[in-house]
């Protein structure tokens, strides 16, 4: 079984348990090699509610502080929406490395999940 194989099967499986609502939405994330993309998204309705990605960063650094302002992003933007809560949805990655970054990042300006 192939590296990417392995992955969807884990990501399918955390979103049997994960759902997202208005009041709850999913913070899913993408990794690629050289950038993380993360959306809030409603999975009753189908769209997602606030994004944010490493290409809008300006700021220079390792991918890992990348990956904290990325989250700190999706926080503010989702406050000024008013969502304070999410789920998580890791996306079949290890909860490690650039994924756990962004995730403290997040919860650093105040988005709980």
């Amino acid at each position: 079984m192939g590296k990417l194989t392995k992955r969807k099967r884990i990501h399918l499986r955390i979103r049997k348990k994960v759902k997202g609502t208005a009041a709850r939405p999913r913070m899913n994330v993408f990794r690629s090699n050289n950038h993380i993309y993360c959306q809030l998204i409603d999975d009753r309705k189908g769209v997602t509610l606030v994004g944010a990605s490493s290409k809008e960063v300006s700021d220079k650094g390792t991918r890992s502080e990348i990956a904290t302002r990325v989250g700190e992003m999706i926080a503010e933007r989702a406050l000024a929406k008013n969502i304070k809560a999410s789920v998580f949805d890791r996306g079949g990655y290890l909860y490690h490395g650039r994924v756990k970054a962004l995730a403290e990042g997040a919860r650093e300006k105040g988005l709980h999940f």
